[in-house]
């Protein structure tokens, strides 16, 4: 039996589910900006009320640790790691376009393409990896600045279904009859429950103590203008 908590707060999705050998049996989740701090831990009570579950009767922690939204990890990690601290129970730590790539495959098990997540970063730069329908890599997760060159070779050789919220803004420059774009959100923690199942039956923990998100790239502070 693994009872697992599921945290993903990567993305502008706040989303908490609480899975049971790999199935998911409850989930809280809402999208928006800057509601990460705020909702985090009553979803974590609510989705434990929903169960009948206590926190002493968790096995694990699992957090989807990114790339995204440094303030959303920061939180999501933070989250996560005092929970382990407090209960004694391991972290798991499972990749966010992983993630997204295994809700798509879950929506569609006879999909045979590929399938690109892509994490909106700013501008035409976005987080992505390229993962074929067995869940395999075949491009490590990077940040890429899309243009009309941008996987092409894939593209050529396969049918590639982009998801995420940084696929919709990329569509109108990568047009090809190959490229197919899906507007439904994998961004979910629910999407974490056979992932987190594997690695809890392989032991795959973190080190609580020395664990930190996959930022991918270094934050970049900002000095606002003064006004005249």
């Amino acid at each position: 039996m693994a009872t697992i908590l599921q945290i993903e707060t990567a993305t502008p999705v706040c989303s908490v589910a609480l899975s049971v050998n790999g199935t998911t049996v409850a989930l809280k989740e809402q999208a928006g900006q800057h509601i990460h701090a705020a909702n985090l831990t009553l979803f974590i009570d609510e989705v434990l009320q929903m169960a009948k579950l206590s926190y002493a009767q968790l096995d694990a922690i699992a957090i989807s640790k990114g790339p995204g939204s440094y303030t959303g990890l920061r939180i999501g990690v933070s989250t996560a790691k005092g929970l382990c601290f407090a209960l004694d129970k391991p972290l798991i730590a499972i990749g966010t376009l992983q993630m997204m790539a295994n809700g798509f495959l879950e929506n569609h098990p006879n999909y045979g393409g590929l399938i690109c997540p892509m994490i909106d970063a700013r501008r035409m730069e976005v987080f992505t990896a390229v993962y074929d329908n067995k869940l395999q890599s075949l491009e490590a997760v990077n940040a890429k600045i899309i243009d009309e060159k941008s996987f092409v070779l894939e593209l050529d050789n396969h049918f590639v279904t982009f998801i995420g919220d940084g696929a919709a803004k990329c569509a109108p420059v990568l047009e090809h009859p190959n490229a197919h774009f899906s507007a439904i959100n994998f961004n979910s923690a629910t999407y974490m429950s056979k992932l987190a199942y594997e690695a809890f039956h392989r032991k795959a923990f973190e080190d609580v103590a020395y664990f930190e998100p996959f930022y991918l790239k270094d934050f970049v502070f900002t000095t606002p203008k003064n006004k005249l």
